[in-house]
């Protein structure tokens, strides 16, 4: 959920998952591991700050009609 959030956002403000991990300062690969993995709020901090966008946004579920 949190990287499909993550992903989605990012693809509309055309960032790659690659690019905001290193503008985040992230290891490559980490927020690919949150399908399975939950994130610390740290590193949700960091990738919300690059998006621009509060950590409820990205760790919302969103609901489907």
């Amino acid at each position: 959920m949190i990287y499909e959030n993550v992903k989605a956002i990012a693809d509309k403000k055309g960032i790659s998952i690659y690019e905001l991990e290193k503008k985040a300062k992230l290891g490559n690969g980490t927020i690919g591991k949150w399908n399975d993995v939950s994130p610390n709020v740290e590193n949700l901090s960091k990738v919300a700050k690059v998006l621009n966008v509060s950590i409820n946004t990205l760790i919302k579920e969103q609901v489907t009609s």
